[in-house]
């Protein structure tokens, strides 16, 4: 059965399931960021340093990266466990790719590319629970729509 749901779903379809959980992780995540104040950080990405904006961005780029999610977890068994510890994984990967080296780069942080200190470690919280609940509802909504 685990082969037919992956044949079922194509990859038009994988993209757009992986951006709605994507956006769904991307919220718990945005939660997060605002209690911590860090979504000014985002809307700096953009040239706006403030919440609103902040957490317009981060939204867009939960949709982004959940829909590159959905393409590889396409390619997976549809099981709890390859759901939340792949997306959790694909997490850590974007953590290392977005909070360590991208997100300092653009804002002009060279010197603070791959340093990890106490806000860093929270945002790997952050980016873990992002991937488990992205991998837990791809993985819903996948198998809803087989």
């Amino acid at each position: 059965m685990t082969t037919a749901l992956r044949q079922t779903t194509s990859v038009a379809g994988s993209i757009t399931l992986g951006a709605v959980a994507g956006l769904a992780g991307g919220v718990l995540f945005g939660i997060m960021m605002a209690m911590m104040n860090i979504l000014p950080l985002v809307g700096q990405l953009v040239g706006q340093p403030n919440s609103t904006v902040g957490f317009i961005v981060h939204m867009g780029i939960s949709a982004i990266i959940g829909a590159t999610y959905g393409v590889l977890a396409a390619r997976l068994p549809r099981r709890w466990d390859t759901a939340l510890v792949g997306g959790a994984l694909y997490g850590v990967v974007w953590w290392v790719l977005g909070a360590l080296v991208l997100m300092p780069l653009m804002l002009g942080m060279a010197n603070m590319v791959l340093v990890v200190g106490q806000m860093q470690w929270w945002s790997l919280v952050g980016h873990l629970l992002y991937g488990a609940v992205t991998g837990g509802v791809f993985l819903v909504l996948a198998q809803r729509s087989s």
